[in-house]
């Protein structure tokens, strides 16, 4: 990493005036003009996605492309000398926010347009609502004759496709007929709002348009059906198949720069790769400390170790408290009483295990394990996958010193700040934290180092599949045999890491975010923490005391350097030292 003290005039008297410098500037409020500024975009930028909710539609693109530009311009108004450390953190934050939310409209608009060729309607049926929302009057009769020409156009395009001969489409084309049939629930969900606005309260408009209407929601559902059936090759009621839709090279550079990520996506991929070799050589290691000569043996040997249905709350108890006894005994992070105090439990149904095998967090952790009506086969993959040694990293990663400390301070620290959430600073945040433990030595046994290394060696993978899915190297399938071969997950719980990865909920390079989040932390840790200028609770502390944002721009609030009005994110090294 490049000396972080250039242009800072208190690094001439050397590392005790600069973390003297630091310590006092986190100490000192925020400039208030640039938390109103982000609050107001913030509030403003929320009203205007709930006024023009219509995903695809001119008006809803042109009026928030009008406010980003106007935000822009209030911004390029300002005097960003002038500004505080942390009212120039804002201003980046809130530059970058703009430019790529500009830049997600144009992908938006790329992406309907593929939307189009297939549900061709979309606009005719959207301008319902969409007058609606706008107030626009409406004449019962003439809606009802635009009502049934539409319904006639869905059924004429119901049958040309119909009529196709049925072919064995490529992955991409599943993935484009795939959005197509999530878009068109959207829009259905859309003309039901409509249609319940006016229904019963306009006598004349029930009287004109109820049964045109009723047909029309008849055929768009048929539509639906048959696009997911012959161009998606799925039913109506899969819940199970990998779908996804790989972006693409150029598509992942540029949300990559989003995130102020220098990196191109080869040098990320080479990060994974050499961090899944560390893991591997480590895990041997563990092996043949436990008399294994195959290092998935171990992990096999773990695996057996699961607590008898009914326990697994107690274990996440006690696994819980190790944690914290551990942070507190080495003076690592200012943990709150009431934050100790206030998490909460609860089980995850055997739906929601479908998506999420393992444990979800934050103030509440969501426990997966094995319910009496799965099948013996799903019991007994539940119950290895979420074996204590496994659980020991979830746990802390998901309540303290991971999510759940997270949540409580961001809620009580600069929460304006939310509007720059990311990925890289949530889960990269909760996975420093197992390289730091692990490199602290927290896992005092071999079972428990191999238990650390599976997860370790999971979230190389994500770089891996993700990525690769992304750029059309790798298929569902192929994720999920990495997962199960390399890593040594259950089949049914790698089948639900990638569901979940590629169902739409997460953006593309989230599951990457983990690792390498974690180690721009890391790196960030060896030059202010390992070189005595901050110690680990000063460090920790100053950065959940920033919230999040991306950690290019932690970097630079912490160090000061390079924070200029056109920003340019610093390349800090993600090579193990």
């Amino acid at each position: 990493m490049a000396n972080t003290c250039a242009g800072e005039a208190s690094c001439k008297n050397g590392p005790d005036v600069l973390i003297a410098a630091i310590l006092t500037m986190l100490a000192s409020p925020e400039d208030p003009g640039l938390r109103v500024m982000v609050e107001q975009f913030s509030a403003d930028r929320s009203l205007l996605l709930r006024k023009y909710p219509l995903e695809g539609t001119t008006e809803r693109s042109d009026r928030l492309k009008r406010f980003y530009e106007d935000t822009h311009a209030r911004l390029r108004d300002l005097d960003f000398e002038a500004l505080s450390r942390e009212g120039k953190v804002d201003y980046v934050l809130l530059d970058n926010k703009v430019r790529s939310e500009l830049a997600e409209i144009k992908t938006d608009q790329a992406v309907w347009e593929k939307v189009l060729t297939l549900v061709p309607f979309a606009p005719r049926v959207l301008e319902f609502e969409e007058a609606r929302r706008r107030m626009t009057p409406l004449d019962p009769r003439l809606t009802a004759e635009r009502l049934n020409a539409l319904a006639e156009e869905v059924a004429n395009t119901h049958r040309d496709l119909a009529a196709k001969p049925k072919s064995e489409p490529t992955a991409q084309e599943r993935s484009e007929a795939n959005r197509a049939v999530q878009a068109l629930g959207r829009i259905r969900n859309h003309f039901a709002d409509w249609l319940k606005f006016y229904s019963g309260y306009d006598p004349m408009f029930t009287w004109w348009c109820d049964a045109p209407a009723k047909d029309l929601t008849t055929k768009l559902e048929a539509y639906q059906n048959l696009l997911r059936e012959k161009l998606v090759g799925v039913g109506q009621d899969d819940k199970t198949t990998i779908i996804g839709y790989p972006i693409g090279r150029e598509a992942l550079e540029a949300d990559l720069r989003a995130e102020l990520r220098p990196y191109s996506t080869d040098e990320l991929l080479a990060v994974a790769d050499r961090e899944f070799a560390w893991c591997q050589a480590e895990l041997a290691k563990a092996a043949a400390e436990l008399g294994y000569k195959e290092p998935m043996d171990a992990i096999e040997a773990v695996k057996r170790e699961f607590v008898p249905p009914g326990e697994q709350p107690a274990l996440i108890q006690s696994l819980a408290q190790e944690a914290v006894e551990f942070l507190e005994a080495h003076d690592l992070v200012t943990i709150p009483p009431i934050c100790k105090e206030g998490w909460r439990m609860e089980m995850l149904t055997p739906e929601q295990q479908l998506q999420s095998p393992f444990f979800l967090g934050g103030e509440t952790i969501m426990v997966s394990y094995p319910t009496d009506g799965m099948s013996h086969e799903a019991k007994m993959m539940s119950l290895r996958g979420n074996n204590p040694f496994f659980s020991r990293a979830t746990v802390q990663h998901e309540l303290i010193p991971g999510h759940h400390l997270q949540g409580y301070m961001l809620a009580r620290h600069r929460p304006y700040r939310s509007a720059f959430g990311t990925p890289f600073w949530i889960e990269g945040w909760a996975l420093y934290w197992e390289m730091l433990l692990w490199d602290l030595g927290f896992p005092a046994t071999a079972k428990q180092k191999v238990g650390m290394l599976f997860w370790r060696m999971h979230r190389c993978a994500r770089i891996q599949f993700s990525l690769r899915f992304h750029l059309g190297e790798m298929t569902p399938q192929q994720c999920v045999d990495l997962l199960v071969e390399k890593v040594g997950h259950e089949r049914e719980n790698a089948l639900a890491e990638v569901r979940r990865s590629f169902a739409g909920a997460y953006p593309p390079l989230y599951q990457a975010a983990y690792m390498l989040g974690g180690l721009q932390i890391m790196a960030l840790k060896r030059d202010l923490v390992d070189s005595g200028r901050m110690s680990y609770r000063e460090f920790h502390d100053a950065i959940l005391e920033g919230n999040q944002m991306p950690i290019a721009a932690v970097s630079a609030r912490l160090t000061g350097a390079g924070l200029k009005r056109e920003f340019a994110p610093a390349k800090l090294t993600l090579d193990r030292p």
